[in-house]
């Protein structure tokens, strides 16, 4: 009896042993590190995971949400919703969408009505007029007249959003959702890491972040901002910041332009007057709680002037922005919102 005792007393140590490891080894996280391209550029996602996570099944549902993604918003897509939705003529019928799509339109109309019209997504004429969906040897400049053409079919009040629809109300509206997508992907690849068990991790895609939680050591995420000069490296950073459950979103005219002559036109377009921006802001970040709006909204900045932007993000709510301006001998200068770095 003694012995069956002992024996007993030994399995349950044993049992307890191996109870107690494999509790321990499913507590433990590790950090999981994987990249991949999406929307004519990278990401890079960095998770603080359980030990038993495979990588490989967490980035496959990656990037199955991704290509959902892309190929709801992306206009190179033939076959892509907005695709379709450009090439309808339809006035006044419903163009049915998806949550996806009717969600960042919805987005950008608050963005749209904030700013003046600085941003819009019904940009696509001008964006196709100038040539700066093709490659840098086919951009061109138009004529004034091509441009007050163009402009006829810009405009958020040539658009309805309905629940799961789009109205166009003049049939040469268009869209383009480059400037407010990448943010979107990143805010729905967040919630896809919350939905597994996940709080702590950053993603960002082409440069758009969202930092949630911490990192292993209870740290904040270390966010680098580019410095804006067009022979400055990917990775050089000018200005830098720790966030926590926030997102960061920066737009730029220093990496994508043309030049004619001595004349240079870059990307971000000026949806009210139908030309590339002159102005001499050259970089403009914000944080917010939504990657969305905060990549909409850079993209809107780049076009006000600095001081009417700072005023701007001062009135909203949980919304800081850093404003890069570059003076007339060449040396940048910064604005910032007053909560700027406190994130």
């Amino acid at each position: 009896m003694l012995n069956n005792l002992r024996v007993w007393r030994t399995w349950a140590l044993i049992i307890l042993f191996i109870s107690t490891t494999l509790i321990f080894a499913c507590s433990s996280d590790r950090r999981i590190s994987f990249s991949g391209k999406t929307m004519g550029t990278t990401y890079h996602i960095t998770v603080i995971a359980p030990a038993i996570t495979s990588a490989a099944r967490l980035q496959k549902k990656v990037d199955t949400r991704l290509s959902e993604i892309n190929n709801s918003m992306s206009t190179y897509i033939e076959a892509s919703e907005i695709s379709r939705f450009n090439a309808f003529d339809g006035v006044g019928r419903p163009f049915a969408v998806s949550d996806d799509f009717i969600n960042v339109l919805k987005v950008g109309q608050r963005i749209y009505n904030l700013t003046g019209g600085t941003w819009d997504a019904t940009v696509w004429p001008l964006i196709r007029l100038w040539g700066f969906h093709l490659p840098l040897a086919q951009r061109r400049v138009p004529t004034p007249e091509q441009v007050a053409g163009a402009l006829k079919c810009v405009g958020y009040d040539k658009i309805q959003l309905t629940p799961g629809a789009v109205i166009k109300k003049t049939a040469c509206v268009t869209l383009d959702l480059g400037s407010i997508a990448k943010g979107f992907g990143v805010d729905q690849i967040a919630e896809l890491l919350k939905k597994n068990g996940m709080t702590n991790f950053i993603v960002e895609i082409g440069g758009e972040i969202v930092a949630s939680g911490t990192k292993e050591n209870g740290a904040d995420w270390n966010i680098g901002i580019n410095l804006p000069e067009a022979y400055a490296p990917v990775n050089e950073v000018r200005r830098t910041l720790s966030l926590s459950n926030r997102a960061v979103a920066t737009s730029g005219d220093y990496r994508n332009f043309f030049m004619v002559g001595d004349k240079r036109y870059c990307h971000v377009m000026d949806p009210r007057t139908g030309y590339p921006i002159e102005t001499s802001v050259v970089s403009a970040s914000v944080v917010s709680d939504s990657c969305t709006f905060s990549d909409g909204l850079a993209t809107a900045l780049m076009i006000m002037a600095p001081e009417k932007s700072v005023s701007l993000v001062n009135s909203l709510e949980k919304t800081e922005c850093l404003i890069t301006v570059r003076e007339a001998d060449g040396q940048l200068k910064d604005y910032y919102s007053k909560g700027f770095y406190s994130n």
